[in-house]
């Protein structure tokens, strides 16, 4: 007796997807106008915002795909990674360097800045090996820069406490990764001539997913897989918007849709539904973003002949990066001297140099701890 086909890969047309053109048409058009759009708007932006878009975009999608995975990175390590690997200005920056963060960094540059280069399974084992440098996933040890096996079992995504787990996928064995990559490389190929590239990076994306071929690790490899798609799309090596934020935005939705589409028959239209929308609101999302880098663009050219100290560079730049009214509590001594470690007559010297600069002014209220933030209206109008 035949076995029912359960999961995609198992489907006897796998792995030829198939989608409903007709239902697709106006979502690839307006991620079409977006993404045009964004890169117009950046096109006209001087080189120097254009690298700190970059590497804003890029300090969030590292946060951001390890977020979706529950592990949470130090914004100040990815930062720190950041900007020593665009070789960005790192003055009041709180450098760290942390092996995780710089792994994801990695991937991510490489994806992009290297869109161009042929994807083989020695790259994919390289990005692995980034991503678990230690050789351990948590306190687990795992097979690391190869292909999984199936020694602990059946690769499955699974929920619930032991004894009483919810399967929700389980990939194909592992005898079968060797073909199953194979086959996966020469469609990237193929298809890069042959499809509509933001289409391409849904397909990617879902492909890489349903094989499974890490121990761990494939969703953020298939997230990197998807910027490298869209940087060829794009013909740049520039990321603009941060699709795993909006992901992490919508992470339940997200694990929902992949689910039924790799336990389906092989019609991916909704996946392929679901993606461009979500690409749609993460460009549209990425203004907030952007509109934050312009603003401290035109902070610092405002007062680029302050001379202001390295310890009162750091406090501003958190302060810009909150945004008006952001900082919660305003800016006291006491948190002036925790962020730069500074003495508190030192902070309460330096506070007082930035008002009489200008720059900040004390919160209306005053009382014993007096509070301030900056003059949003010298700059931001």
């Amino acid at each position: 007796m035949t076995q029912t086909a359960q999961y995609i890969w198992q489907q006897p047309s796998w792995p030829e997807f198939r989608w409903d053109n007709a239902a697709l048409l106006k979502l690839i058009g307006d991620c079409r106008f977006q993404q045009g759009s964004l890169l117009t708007q950046m096109k006209d932006l001087g080189f120097d915002v254009r690298q700190q878009a970059r590497a804003e975009v890029l300090i969030e999608e590292a946060l951001k795909t390890s977020e979706i995975e529950g592990e949470r990175l130090d914004p100040n390590a990815v930062r720190s990674s950041v900007a020593r690997r665009l070789g960005l200005p790192s003055a009041g920056m709180v450098m760290i360097k942390n092996q995780q963060a710089d792994g994801v960094v990695q991937i991510l540059l490489d994806a992009t800045q290297n869109f161009n280069q042929t994807l083989t399974p020695e790259r994919l084992f390289g990005w692995h090996a980034a991503l678990f440098p230690t050789g351990y996933s948590g306190i687990h040890k795992i097979k690391v820069a190869s292909w999984r096996d199936d020694s602990k079992g059946p690769m499955r995504v699974v929920s619930g406490p032991i004894g009483r787990e919810i399967i929700h996928f389980q990939a194909p064995p592992a005898k079968r990764l060797a073909d199953e990559m194979n086959r996966f490389f020469c469609w990237w190929e193929d298809s890069r001539e042959e499809m509509d590239g933001i289409l391409r990076a849904g397909m990617a994306h879902l492909w890489f997913v349903a094989v499974h071929p890490f121990e761990d690790g494939n969703g953020r490899i298939a997230r990197a897989l998807t910027e490298m798609v869209l940087a060829q799309d794009e013909n740049l090596p520039t990321r603009y918007y941060s699709l795993s934020s909006q992901i992490m935005a919508e992470r339940e939705n997200y694990y929902r849709i992949l689910e039924s589409t790799n336990n389906g028959n092989g019609d991916i239209t909704d996946w392929m539904k679901w993606f461009l929308e979500c690409m749609s609101r993460a460009i549209l999302s990425s203004n907030r973003l952007l509109a934050n880098v312009m603003l401290k663009a035109r902070f610092w050219k405002h007062y680029a002949q302050s001379n202001v100290k390295e310890r009162q560079s750091k406090v501003l730049n958190r302060l810009l990066d909150a945004g008006p009214g952001g900082f919660e509590g305003g800016l006291t001594n006491r948190k002036y001297a925790g962020m730069t470690h500074a003495s508190r007559a030192t902070a309460q010297r330096e506070l007082a140099d930035l008002v009489q600069k200008g720059i900040l002014r004390p919160n209306p209220g005053g009382g014993r701890s007096t509070s301030y933030d900056l003059c949003w209206d010298e700059f931001s109008g």
